[in-house]
């Protein structure tokens, strides 16, 4: 059904729009921990369809596909911060390893290996291996990260507003040039992970495959390099 100036109606945007909900929860639910439910994530998207679909005006200037894109990803967002899925002692343990990259890579002057990391946590290999393990969904933009003395979070900031993209705004100006350089400065297996991950959307699995190694160590490698890229971003 179409309104008078030939836009859709609301309630058949929420419904030819339903399955952008379900792509975007299932790619979101891929990167995150197993804790995380893809209904509850669906569920979340499908109240941010909602909202978009009674805020928007064909005149704004932006495409509603556009749009609700990006209400439906905030929502998902809200969602995943009020439920805070990761455990505040996995939150700590990667802290205390970003400031352990930070310190090693001042002392060394080059990136720390991963025996030098455990050794600095007071962690055995396997410990170590096993807090990696752990923090599967660790993102280079999370829900405590880049905080300010106001204790206003990235994501509050960026997140929120349908206009904005958390990740465009930290790919700005001066983070963005950071970021390149920071990637650039990887060792070359973590940078791998992070171009077919990121770059190819490929998944654990697939990476591992052709990588030659297990799922749960490229997870491991991929939260190594998201914390060296954090270190490195946090100083920029």
């Amino acid at each position: 059904m179409y309104t008078a100036t030939g836009c859709l109606a609301k309630e058949d945007y929420v419904k030819k729009y339903a399955p952008l909900v379900k792509r975007i929860a299932y790619h979101m639910v891929a990167k995150l921990p197993p804790s995380v439910d893809v209904d509850d994530m669906i569920q979340a998207g499908m109240l941010g369809l909602i909202d978009a679909a009674n805020r928007y005006q064909d005149n704004q200037g932006a495409q509603f596909e556009t749009y609700a894109t990006q209400r439906i990803r905030g929502a998902m967002l809200d969602e995943l911060r009020d439920a805070d899925w990761m455990p505040r002692s996995v939150r700590k343990q990667l802290r205390e390893l970003e400031a352990a990259v930070t310190r090693l890579e001042q002392r060394h002057k080059r990136p720390a290996t991963e025996a030098e990391l455990a050794k600095e946590l007071g962690l055995s290999m396997q410990d170590y291996h096993s807090m990696l393990g752990e923090a599967r969904g660790y993102q280079l933009v999370h829900f405590d990260g880049f905080d300010n003395d106001d204790d206003d979070s990235f994501l509050d900031r960026h997140a929120s507003d349908p206009g904005l993209d958390p990740l465009a705004s930290l790919m700005e100006g001066s983070r963005r040039q950071a970021l390149v350089q920071a990637i650039e400065a990887l060792p070359e297996r973590e940078r791998m992970v992070m171009g077919l991950y990121y770059e190819q959307e490929l998944n654990l699995a697939e990476i591992g495959e052709l990588l030659g190694v297990t799922e749960s160590r490229v997870c491991q490698l991929h939260s190594q390099a998201i914390a060296r890229l954090r270190s490195k971003l946090k100083q920029a």
